[in-house]
């Protein structure tokens, strides 16, 4: 199937995801999602979405740029990420990312050590299998623990890495909530009907969601637009040297937004809906 003849989007898709986890009114699908992969360490009742660019502490810091980050009910903060190719140095940029968040945190106590931090996680989806692998199964959680004993150190910072390839159960075989999650994000976009084994409410509703018919055109533009830039790019630079292309992530997403800006004003779409979709500024896109 090509993009445009499949029932359901694709998750793994930078525009899917965001699309189907990233919705402040369907916030209950990322709710779910983030309980079903604690499997009761947490209970998430509710989430609220952050921006997905910190900046450092001046203009010369690396920025932050996250594919989304919400904060439970408790105060603790989750980074997601969507990777689909491994790059060099991927664990170093996760825990960068952790660090800039409990750096971000503010303190107000004067006295010592009173305040005490929030929990921060980063959650990682990825499309490939780590190098630094721990373990066959395909949930890595990492926690600061001590390497003599293996008990936990401190249970507030913590990575969850998913490897989808690790996966490989049939619709028949999915056991627990994660197994169900897992088995859509590998799967959604090839199926033509929600599988029986997905029988909640909140696995109707995203997929009501990922529906190719319900996007709205600007949507089913920018969705085919970031794919295609994507198969360019496996064409032109050979899958091998792409999958292992380094480049900063938010240097890339700056130009794959100023990429899809330019068809879409070429398109004539209007500028405010461009700015929407691309989160460039008014004037990036004026200016193009």
């Amino acid at each position: 199937m090509s993009a445009s003849t499949n029932k359901y989007i694709d998750p793994l898709s930078d525009f899917g995801f965001k699309h189907l986890f990233g919705s402040e009114p369907n916030k209950e699908i990322m709710i779910a999602f983030l309980n079903a992969l604690f499997e009761g360490e947490k209970h998430i009742t509710d989430i609220v979405y952050n921006p997905t660019e910190l900046g450092g502490d001046d203009r010369e810091h690396k920025k932050a740029c996250f594919d989304l980050l919400c904060t439970g009910d408790h105060g603790e903060q989750f980074i997601v990420e969507m990777q689909r190719a491994a790059h060099t140095n991927f664990e170093d940029r996760c825990i960068f990312y952790l660090s800039r968040l409990i750096h971000q945190q503010k303190l107000k106590s004067r006295r010592n050590w009173e305040v005490k931090l929030k929990e921060v996680f980063l959650v990682a989806i990825l499309d490939f299998n780590m190098k630094n692998c721990l373990s066959g199964h395909y949930l890595q959680s990492i926690s600061l623990v001590n390497t003599g004993t293996g008990e936990v150190f401190h249970n507030g910072l913590g990575f969850k890495f998913l490897e989808l390839p690790k996966f490989g159960k049939k619709e028949d075989e999915l056991e627990t909530e994660l197994d169900k999650w897992v088995y859509l994000l590998k799967h959604m976009h090839n199926l033509d009907q929600i599988p029986k084994y997905l029988d909640k409410r909140v696995f109707e509703k995203i997929f009501n969601i990922a529906e190719m018919d319900r996007l709205s055109p600007e949507q089913q533009f920018v969705y085919d637009s970031i794919l295609q830039r994507e198969e360019d790019d496996q064409h032109r630079l050979g899958y091998a040297e792409w999958k292992g292309k380094e480049e900063g992530k938010e240097e890339g997403k700056h130009e794959t937004a100023l990429a899809i800006a330019r068809k879409m004003k070429e398109e004539k779409f209007d500028i405010d809906k461009i700015a929407g979709f691309t989160a460039l500024s008014i004037e990036e896109i004026e200016w193009l």
